[in-house]
């Protein structure tokens, strides 16, 4: 056990990446860095980061900052309940007074947006208290290293590898322990082309010895995502494009979308509803498709381009700068979006 811990940091205080949140140990930030790397790469995240504390570089700048703000800032990153959240907890805390994030596990897992891994990586890392922190770079090592057949679909599993993970936790060095992990499975131990020779623990690793690393961690066998195809309209009036606000709950919530239908249409189509419905147009033409996969649906879009003579009431209209600088289009509509930019 003290082996396998040792090779890990010994590897870590070597090899570690030089990463702006590995400058600090606020707790704020190690906060705000690990809620962008959930589900985000690292190299995405870098610019984010560093932008997101320069214009909140407090826990009360972020409780006070207006939605729309804050949404715009985190435009690109994807999975906005994330910083919704965080919103929600900044606000929680001031409001009791606080001026950072609580030091103990109990406080930070009631907080919205805060499980276990995030709770145990800001305690090790900020407080350098050892704490269990299990995200998938852990799953990945322990599963391969110990050959772990239980599936991490299973959510009883997460106790089996905390078990693991408690037997080789180091009553020092919390944050490099944790942070061992997130390098070693990001840079060698990887999904799908591990590095395996140069993993320094290789010698003790099961599945490496029976060549079978590919095979762990276990999964069950994920479900086919729901395929919903999506008419998207960029109706243009003059140098604007219309835009509108999502519902306040379900998938993207009330961030700002090009209007769209749940279904297929033609030109042909687009035009009779036009003409059914008296709005003027100049001209109808078919943009192009685009994919967004989203962790549970996929979207199929097809999009027009509506000119129209008279802007449609039921719309935001907003320019090309105002687009860059106010509001939050969800990159699910990136390609429009960049159709409408370069179009004006």
């Amino acid at each position: 056990m003290e082996k396998v811990t040792k090779q890990l940091l010994d590897w870590y205080h070597i090899n570690k990446r030089d990463l702006p949140w590995r400058h600090t140990t606020n707790p704020y930030y190690i906060w705000i860095s690990e809620i962008m790397l959930q589900q985000t790469r690292v190299e995405a995240v870098k610019e984010y980061y560093v932008r997101f504390i320069d214009r909140l570089p407090t826990l009360y700048d972020l409780a006070t900052i207006e939605e729309d703000v804050l949404l715009k800032l985190w435009e690109g990153l994807g999975y906005y309940s994330r910083v919704r959240n965080m919103q929600k907890t900044a606000k929680i805390l001031i409001e009791k007074g606080y001026k950072n994030l609580p030091n103990t596990r109990d406080e930070l897992l009631s907080l919205p947006g805060i499980g276990e891994y995030t709770a145990g990586a800001i305690l090790s890392i900020s407080f350098d208290k050892p704490s269990v922190s299990i995200d998938g770079n852990v799953y990945r090592v322990l599963g391969r290293y110990y050959k772990i057949e239980e599936s991490i679909s299973k959510r009883s599993t997460y106790s089996i590898y905390e078990k693991y993970i408690l037997h080789i936790l180091p009553s020092n060095n919390a944050g490099d322990f944790t942070q061992s992990f997130m390098d070693l499975g990001s840079l060698i131990c990887t999904p799908k082309s591990p590095r395996c020779e140069e993993c320094p623990l290789r010698k003790g690793c099961l599945s490496f010895k029976s060549g079978e690393v590919l095979l762990y961690p276990k999964k069950d066998k994920k479900k086919d995502k729901k395929v919903v195809e999506m008419t998207v309209f960029l109706y243009i009036y003059k140098n604007k494009v219309a835009i509108r606000k999502r519902e306040n709950k379900g998938l993207l919530a009330s961030l700002y979308e090009f209007p769209n239908i749940n279904q297929v249409v033609s030109e042909i189509d687009i035009e009779n509803q036009l003409i059914d419905e008296n709005i003027s147009y100049y001209s109808v033409s078919k943009i192009g498709d685009a994919e967004h996969i989203f962790s549970h649906v996929i979207w199929n879009m097809t999009g027009y381009k509506v000119v129209l003579k008279k802007p449609i009431v039921d719309y935001l209209w907003v320019t090309k700068e105002e687009i860059c600088q106010f509001y939050s289009i969800p990159s699910a509509f990136a390609y429009f979006c960049d159709s409408f930019l370069n179009c004006i």
